[in-house]
C-alpha cells in the first residue's frame, strides 16, 4: 500500500494572518513612538522659547558695569512672571495638560524651564500605552558682549 502525502492546501494562510498581523502592530508602534519624538520635540521647543523670555527678564536699570562689560542679575520671580505671560499667549489646545513645572535663575545670569504634558498615542492599541507624560527642560542665558 502507498501513503498519499498530505495535502499542503490552506496552510499559508496562518502565515499570511500572522505576518500580516504583526505587520500591522509594527506600523502602529512605530506611528506611536514617532508622534512621541514629535510631540517631545514640539514641547522642548516651546520650553526653548519660555527659557529666552525667561533670560531676558530684567530691566535694563538693573545692569551693572563690571570688568569691561555689564553683569545682569535674575531673580526667580521675575523669571516666571515672563514665563507665565509666555505660555498664556500660547494657544490653550496646543497641548494636552501643559504644566509649567518650575521656571527659576539657579546663577542669577541664565533663566532654567521645566515644562510637562501629557501625550496619547494617535491610535490605541494593546502594545503602546494610553498615554504618558513628558517633561523637558531648557536653559537660555543673556550676555552683553
Amino acid at each position: 500500500m502507498t501513503r498519499r502525502p498530505a495535502s499542503d492546501e490552506g496552510s499559508i494562510l496562518p502565515l499570511i494572518a500572522f505576518c500580516a498581523a504583526f505587520s500591522i502592530a509594527l506600523i502602529l508602534v512605530v506611528v506611536a513612538a514617532t508622534s512621541l519624538y514629535l510631540e517631545r520635540k514640539r514641547l522642548l521647543t516651546l520650553a526653548d522659547g519660555a527659557a529666552l523670555v525667561g533670560a531676558e527678564a530684567f530691566a535694563l536699570d538693573d545692569a551693572t558695569a563690571s570688568n569691561g562689560g555689564l553683569q545682569l542679575e535674575l531673580d526667580d520671580v521675575a523669571v516666571r512672571a515672563a514665563v507665565e505671560d509666555y505660555l498664556a499667549g500660547m494657544p490653550a489646545d496646543e497641548f494636552d495638560g501643559l504644566r509649567l513645572e518650575s521656571a527659576e535663575t539657579l546663577d542669577g545670569g541664565s533663566a532654567t524651564v521645566r515644562l510637562s504634558a501629557d501625550w496619547h498615542p494617535p491610535v490605541l492599541t494593546l502594545v503602546v500605552p494610553e498615554g504618558i507624560r513628558i517633561d523637558v527642560e531648557a536653559s537660555a542665558r543673556s550676555v552683553f558682549g
